[in-house]
């Protein structure tokens, strides 16, 4: 990536873009991933923590879930200040370094054990899988856009004003309204419908991150951008867009398993945000074939290896509940044991795994005499601290 100098048909010059440039922005945003994936780790470990030794704090009490906290917010600094350094394109798809950091992490730092079989069976897919996100990063780290420009609020509003531009952002509104037609009125409540409003949402907040990210890093260096209106733009739409889409993820959540989101909404929004550095930045005028096709090749990799990544979490199994006729005072008591089995013959008569059905009448029960509950007080006891693993 050597410094260039270039510009465009237009008369709109491109400041120098040096290596230097593109290599703060790159360790920037692979520093503020492993930063996420670490983060994310110790506050699991709280969790866990919390639930195995039957703590009764909550967790925003936990010294270690506040460390999580701050590794979050100095990675998603360190992620947003790359922006304003490394071009859009070369950014976005650099969130799959957090998927091969988390996968190591969850293994090595919370001691996830399997059996021997199961290991082999697993662990083995997720290596071919950080193996080929690895060389996917590689190649489109090195092939990638070699010069992007100096974020002013000027060319900012140029680039706002271009007809690509509005001729992109037409489209993306057209073919949001209709997804959200189709989700909202048509209930077509597929994933791919799903996530694919979250990735047109997803690339508008790229386009704004990097121009408030590239405003804010001149106004820090001298060159003050904070008193133009585009910026406050830019600003309401990237924290717009990114409420909108934490909102279509949450209603995801509740359809699908989360691994499968994550792979797919990966996939989708890398491929939507270098669509808009493409379009909005321009940041491929000045590459050869070549170049471009290696990077899409590395980015076709690195979508493979985040896919068998994330399609081979651990499955948690759902708990059944099961009732015993032990009784005091009519009150039935609740074994929460976090297995589904069914429980062996203990001296008192057991029901096995129940179906929640409110249609199902209850059997009469013979008198007997009044027993002591397994529980103090005779009272129904549900702990449910466990973290609920991803």
């Amino acid at each position: 990536m050597a410094a260039v100098e270039l510009s465009r048909v237009d008369g709109t010059h491109f400041e120098s873009s040096s290596y230097t440039e593109n290599l703060i922005g790159t360790l920037l945003a692979i520093f503020g991933n492993l930063l996420v994936s670490v983060s994310l780790c110790v506050q699991k470990y709280s969790h866990v923590s919390l639930a195995g030794n039957k703590d009764p704090r909550a967790y925003y009490r936990t010294k270690t879930w506040w460390v999580g906290l701050l590794l979050t917010v100095l990675g998603e600094v360190a992620i947003f200040v790359s922006y304003a350094f490394a071009p859009l394109s070369l950014v976005a798809p650099l969130g799959a370094v957090s998927v091969i950091a988390s996968s190591i992490l969850g293994f090595v730092f919370l001691r996830e054990k399997w059996k021997p079989k199961e290991f082999v069976r697993r662990y083995i897919v997720s290596f071919i899988g950080c193996a080929l996100t690895a060389g996917g990063t590689y190649l489109f780290v090195t092939f990638g856009p070699n010069s992007h420009e100096k974020l002013s609020a000027e060319n900012i509003v140029k680039h706002v004003i271009g007809w690509p531009v509005l001729l992109y952002l037409l489209l993306e509104i057209i073919a949001f309204c209709l997804l959200l037609y189709f989700y909202k009125q048509r209930n077509a409540t597929y994933l791919v419908v799903i996530v694919l409003l979250v990735s047109l949402l997803g690339s508008v907040t790229a386009i704004t991150v990097k121009a408030v990210s590239g405003m804010a890093v001149l106004s820090v260096q001298g060159n003050l951008q904070l008193t133009y209106p585009i910026f406050y733009v830019m600003l309401v739409c990237m924290v717009a867009t990114v409420v909108f889409q934490a909102s279509f993820l949450s209603q995801a959540s509740s359809l699908y398993d989360s691994s499968l989101i994550t792979s797919v909404n990966y996939i989708l929004s890398t491929a939507f945000a270098i669509i808009a550095g493409a379009v909005f930045y321009l940041e491929f005028n000045h590459e050869s074939v070549l170049h471009i096709c290696m990077f899409l090749l590395g980015c076709v990799i690195c979508f493979l290896g985040v896919f068998l990544v994330t399609q081979n979490k651990r499955k948690t199994k759902a708990f059944e509940p099961y009732v015993t006729m032990d009784m005091m005072q009519g009150i039935p008591t609740i074994h929460d044991k976090g297995r589904a089995v069914q429980p062996d013959y203990n001296g008192s008569f057991s029901y096995g795994t129940l179906v929640n059905s409110e249609s199902v009448i209850p059997a009469a029960l013979p008198a007997v005499p009044e027993q002591v509950s397994a529980f103090p007080g005779g009272t129904p006891v549900a702990r449910s601290a466990a973290f609920k693993q991803d």
